[in-house]
């Protein structure tokens, strides 16, 4: 009986063992191809899911709202450019008082991170400005 026991433990053993063929893929080049292509379409047609904005405000002498902040371009293949954010300003008491949209005439390319700043006349009691990524250019370098 422990003969039995012993041989079909072995035998376990021995078919367990046996090696995987699908553990040995080729790299394709057209799959490859293929999904950078939809990649490309998706950051493309897509600028608000890849473009980041991080802003700070502040007041000059003359009573104008400074907004200074950076872009990062969180894409790995399109590049903007033209980029469009709007500006809400909000009071103290998180009422939105106005908006605006500006163009930013710069290029960003994938990874990469620019600074803007932009000047305007607030409405009375602002307290902060929102900035929102709204578009972009996207285009994408073969």
């Amino acid at each position: 009986m422990k003969q039995i026991i012993a041989a079909l433990f072995i035998a376990n053993l021995f078919f367990a063992c046996k090696g995987d063929k699908k553990a040995e893929t080729k790299f394709n080049e057209k799959t490859y191809e293929e999904n950078k292509e939809s990649l490309a379409d998706k950051e493309k047609n897509n600028p608000s899911h890849f473009l980041v904005v991080d802003n700070r405000d502040r007041k000059n002498l003359i009573g104008q709202t400074v907004v200074i902040g950076h872009l990062t371009n969180k894409a790995t293949v399109c590049t903007y450019k033209d980029v469009d954010i709007k500006l809400t300003y909000f009071s103290k008491t998180g009422v939105k008082l106005d908006e605006g949209i500006e163009t930013i005439y710069e290029t960003i390319p994938p990874g990469e991170r620019i600074k803007f700043k932009t000047k305007s006349f607030s409405p009375k009691g602002t307290d902060s400005v929102a900035v929102l990524v709204l578009k972009a250019n996207g285009e994408v370098k073969k």
